[in-house]
């Protein structure tokens, strides 16, 4: 009896020219493609989201060299594995070397990342590894130092329709569509061919059959690719850039853009991180244009804690509407990050004597607090006198911002001051 093998394994493209999507680097012209062709692979880190082509390509690579090729997934796989596959280089076993491809390297911990290194320099190991984390976070160094970077996207609906096509050319008997299926799955696969796939192969062995014909239909479809598109990974990359994207959004005044990426955290089941970025945003890139968004959001999150989801997103887009379509100021950040730069940098110096601690006996036989000027006792309420430390006297943290209510505030003191 013949081995089970998946729809998505039975279709894997064999030469470069079938590969679905990745034009960018396996085009006419790419520059993966022309490496490939040469024959002459060098160590290369496959970098993106699952199913779009990183270990098809790998094996279309093994075909292209006199190496002998092995493979192992980092999450199984211990240094003696990799102890193993070196003992076989010079010998009638690998004679030319070897071409080893590592799936999911961000599993690898330092040391066992290390133990490539050696056979790497010398050229007798060839390391090709996929991973679908940021390599420059999760591989070391020293292998990137000796890698190239590829990035692989993710599958336009348009190629997940070609790869379909040919997928259901392998199907036992007959498979009849309804109107809509194919595009349907193409489109809530978010990007992943082996997911399309693995949809449609579950259709197919699952439809109801007359004369001979598998019927699959749009309501089943539906069913079997609930939530399919969403690349939920709280400890990914993914994750990350999507926060970014909420905020950038927000910074930009893009409230139709704020309120997307704020929907994909939520459908992801994310809330905490939502309510988080949308406090920091708050004071991060509203401020002090518009100092009352910190309370208002904060309002916002507090209801949204207290109601949990699905509800606590009417709260939630409130504030991130909000936030996006209100005045911007980015000065409160960099008064800050301005002063945390010259501490860090040891400017600075001790804290004037007017200024210090004088409610203890004694103080005053110090100097201390003893020429300090009660700003109250004064008119307005203000009085010149130095705060800074001597040796940075004249710095300034703190730029008013181009927006209405910081520049009524610099115009106050500007006259109070004069």
């Amino acid at each position: 009896m013949e081995m089970y093998r998946p729809l998505a394994d039975k279709i894997r493209p064999d030469c470069i020219d079938d590969v679905f999507g990745q034009k960018h680097i396996l085009g006419e012209n790419g520059i993966l493609r022309r490496i490939i062709l040469t024959g002459q692979i060098p160590n290369m880190v496959f970098y993106g989201p699952s199913g779009v082509g990183k270990t098809t390509v790998a094996g279309i690579i093994a075909k292209h060299t006199s190496r002998e090729f092995k493979k192992l997934n980092a999450t199984t796989a211990s240094i003696n594995d990799i102890k193993e596959i070196v003992s076989g280089i010079d010998t009638l076993l690998a004679p030319n070397g070897v071409l080893l491809y590592i799936d999911e390297i961000q599993y690898f911990n330092k040391k066992q990342q290390q133990s490539l290194l050696e056979f790497m320099e010398n050229g007798k190991l060839t390391i090709i590894a996929s991973t679908t984390e940021n390599p420059y976070f999760y591989v070391y160094s020293a292998i990137l130092s000796r890698a190239t970077v590829f990035e692989f996207k993710t599958i336009e609906p348009c190629d997940v329709l070609l790869a379909i096509d040919r997928a259901v050319s392998k199907l036992g008997e007959e498979a009849v569509f309804e109107e809509g299926v194919t595009s349907h799955i193409s489109n809530a696969c978010g990007g992943d061919i082996r997911k399309a796939l693995n949809a449609i192969e579950l259709l197919y062995d699952s439809a109801g059959r007359k004369d001979g014909k598998a019927y699959i239909t749009i309501e089943d479809a539906k069913i079997v690719t609930q939530r399919s598109a969403m690349r939920a990974d709280r400890d990914g990359d993914a994750h990350f850039d999507i926060m970014s994207a909420l905020q950038k959004s927000v910074r930009g005044s893009d409230p139709d853009a704020a309120v997307y990426y704020l929907a994909q955290l939520l459908e992801a089941g994310d809330m905490l991180s939502a309510c988080r970025r949308l406090l920091v945003i708050a004071s991060e890139d509203v401020g002090l244009a518009y100092p009352q968004a910190i309370s208002v959001v904060k309002a916002c999150v507090d209801s949204a804690l207290q109601l949990g989801l699905p509800e606590a997103r009417i709260p939630l887009a409130e504030a991130a509407i909000f936030l996006a379509t209100s005045p911007k100021s980015n000065s409160a950040i960099c008064a800050i990050d301005a002063a945390l730069s010259d501490i860090r940098n040891g400017k600075g110096g001790e804290v004037p004597s007017h200024l210090r601690d004088a409610h203890y006996s004694g103080a005053s036989k110090l100097g201390r607090g003893t020429a300090y000027k009660y700003p109250h006792s004064y008119k307005n309420h203000w009085v010149e006198q130095t705060y800074l430390p001597d040796e940075i006297k004249d710095r300034k943290y703190y730029e008013y911002g181009d927006n209405k209510i910081e520049k009524a505030t610099e115009n106050y003191w500007k006259e109070i001051k004069k």
